[in-house]
């Protein structure tokens, strides 16, 4: 594997260079994941466990003698994503950050730095708060009417779906703030159109997974908190600080 070179803002390379250098992340990401996968496939007993925690003890169920299988491997990319997510994150930004300036860093690395933050809380809420309230709801609802089984595969699924759809709408205070530094909106702005985006917040959790009203209602009170955060946060560093350290917009 060639050793990568570090570029400088300003520093000008052949196009053969940046794919170079382009190569060389995306194999230390895939290495990253390789190495990532191997130790949750490892220790996919451990893996299992922990997402099991949400089913208060409720047996799951294959329907295949390779289900037991591929579901393990599954499962075990999903958290092997979330475990090389850092590195995969860190090759991403050394590769753009020569395109920055000194100033324009300083606006860049804090919402760089935000998002795998963001990303972890998202699906820590997804895990610790929305998918007990909906297994709960789910699999009471008409309970004497019918006996659910929950299947191994769909169960993974939909957790994983859950945890990286909240991860996702966990990254709303970067979005908003991104577009205040580069100018586009203010603080002024956002605040006279709150009643819009609450309703935008409502359609986004009903579009995110689960079906049920209680899930629902879960999922949209973190995303209307991230919103006023968003306002709080676009007041605070809004687009005046990025035109003052991007003097050529006008």
């Amino acid at each position: 594997m060639a050793r990568i070179k570090k570029m400088q803002h300003g520093e000008r390379a052949d196009l053969t260079g940046h794919l170079d250098e382009l190569r060389t992340r995306v194999l230390v990401s895939v290495a990253a994941f390789g190495v990532a996968l191997g130790l949750c496939f490892w220790q996919n007993h451990l893996v299992l466990s922990v997402v099991n925690v949400p089913l208060d003890g409720k047996q799951l169920i294959t329907l295949s003698p390779t289900e037991p299988f591929t579901t393990t491997l599954t499962l075990s990319m999903y958290a092997a994503i979330l475990l090389a997510l850092p590195v995969v994150l860190y090759q991403l930004y050394a590769f753009v950050l020569p395109a920055f300036s000194r100033s324009e860093r300083r606006v860049a690395l804090p919402l760089m730095l935000m998002v795998p933050v963001l990303f972890v809380a998202g699906a820590a809420f997804a895990y610790f708060v929305v998918m007990p309230a909906a297994l709960s709801f789910l699999l009471h609802f008409n309970a004497d009417q019918f006996q659910t089984q929950l299947r191994a595969k769909e169960y993974y699924g939909f957790l994983s779906l859950t945890m990286i759809a909240c991860g996702i709408v966990f990254q709303v205070p970067v979005g908003v703030l991104a577009v205040t530094r580069l100018g586009l909106v203010d603080a002024a702005m956002l605040r006279a159109k709150r009643r819009y985006a609450w309703l935008g917040c409502a359609v986004v959790a009903a579009a995110l997974p689960g079906v049920d009203p209680v899930t629902m209602l879960i999922e949209m009170v973190p995303l209307v908190a991230l919103f006023e955060l968003s306002v709080v946060l676009a007041a605070v560093f809004g687009g005046d600080r990025m035109r003052e350290v991007s003097p050529g917009t006008s």
